[in-house]
């Protein structure tokens, strides 16, 4: 009889199994800023900082300024600005803000697992990050 545990990991485990993927993929980006605003200027310092310290070479990052490209709001679905795109590797994520929390956009990217603590709330559903 098979036994479900022994083919559980461990936290650990998929961390590291996260990592060794992630290490290996390219990675296509948009970010959809307004202008020179606050929020824009400093999505841009945030994920270029990200990407230099996670993706070391492995990324496409494209900047739209949807002050200069208003068609690409409605045929991309924009509806908050500054929003980072991931399109590749699958499957499409929208992170929404200005990537300060380097955390939540690593998870976002699929850098980091969700919830690699385990911990919960009060209500029984995984504590955010």
């Amino acid at each position: 009889m098979v036994n479900p545990e022994d083919f559980q990991l461990t936290t650990t485990e998929l961390f590291e199994q996260s990592l060794s993927q992630s290490k290996e993929q390219y990675y296509i980006l948009r970010l959809y800023i307004a202008g020179t605003t606050i929020q824009s200027v400093t999505a841009l310092q945030n994920i270029k900082k990200i990407c230099e310290e996670h993706l070391q070479g492995r990324y496409e990052l494209e900047i739209i300024d949807i002050y200069q490209q208003t068609d690409v709001v409605i045929s991309d679905n924009i509806v908050a600005v500054p929003t980072l795109i991931k399109e590749l590797p699958p499957p499409l994520q929208k992170i929404i803000g200005n990537l300060s929390n380097t955390e939540k956009v690593l998870v976002g990217l699929n850098l980091l697992p969700k919830n690699i603590t385990g911990e919960e709330n009060d209500e029984g559903f995984p504590k955010p990050c």
